[in-house]
């Protein structure tokens, strides 16, 4: 592994056995000539899906594996990968497979093209043609659509799981549980700007969802008032000065 590491990519998973290592040979080839790293996170796995990790790191060398002891959920899982991670610049996806790596590098390029504005904390996707469920899209579009009207975050996917971030940027951002599907609207919060392109969408190779329609929902919905409060709290120091 060098020791200057330009990208780190997260990878939270949780029981995706039969997904996780044709995801990271296809990290692999996709950034392959980088100076990168990628981080599967484990998030207490009852399959093989850590194992299935283990198996790559002899052929992946720019792989490492970090295991949670108990589920603690997504969120919690990319926080720790993040926390880990050797890079200024952080790339997340989701561990089933939909998200496409190969939007990763245009994700990447975005963010840190020339003449970027300082204060580009974020650079999300966003799902055009997805590959679900008629009941699945319909939730998501109503979710959507409320948290969209109520946080005025611009985001028109917040489940989209591909995104492409400065670390910094992260580590100010207050953690909860379900955070991940918040996150262009704690940027904006933190005073950083967020932009997003239109990615990629796939079939679910192997497994099933960790989320029903409306348990998501109910989530989402009890979630948006907590991070209303939070924007309602938000104050900003307009910049700092070293004296």
């Amino acid at each position: 592994m060098p020791e200057s590491i330009e990208f780190s990519v997260v990878v939270p998973m949780h029981n995706e056995a039969g997904n996780a290592a044709a995801l990271a040979r296809e990290i692999a080839g996709v950034l392959d000539g980088r100076s990168y790293e990628m981080i599967f996170v484990d998030d207490a796995s009852r399959d093989d899906t850590r194992a299935e990790l283990a198996a790559l790191k002899g052929e992946l060398p720019a792989m490492r594996i970090i295991g949670h002891r108990r589920n603690a959920g997504q969120s919690r899982a990319v926080r720790t990968g993040v926390l880990a991670a050797r890079a200024p610049i952080v790339g997340t996806l989701d561990g089933d497979g939909q998200n496409d790596p190969a939007d990763l590098p245009r994700l990447l390029a975005r963010l840190t093209r020339a003449g970027v504005p300082a204060e580009l904390g974020m650079v999300a996707g966003q799902r055009g043609k997805r590959q679900d469920s008629w009941s699945k899209r319909a939730a998501s579009r109503i979710a959507n659509a409320i948290r969209k009207a109520a946080l005025k975050d611009g985001a028109d996917d917040s489940g989209s799981g591909i995104k492409v971030f400065k670390r910094e940027a992260f580590l100010r951002l207050p953690y909860f549980d379900h955070m991940h599907r918040f996150m262009a609207a704690l940027m904006l919060r933190e005073g950083y700007a967020v932009e997003f392109l239109e990615v990629n969408h796939r079939q679910r190779g192997a497994g099933r969802s960790k989320y029903t329609n409306l348990g998501r929902l109910a989530a989402n919905m009890t979630d948006l008032f907590g991070v209303m409060w939070l924007r309602s709290r938000a104050r900003l120091p307009g910049g700092t000065d070293e004296l």
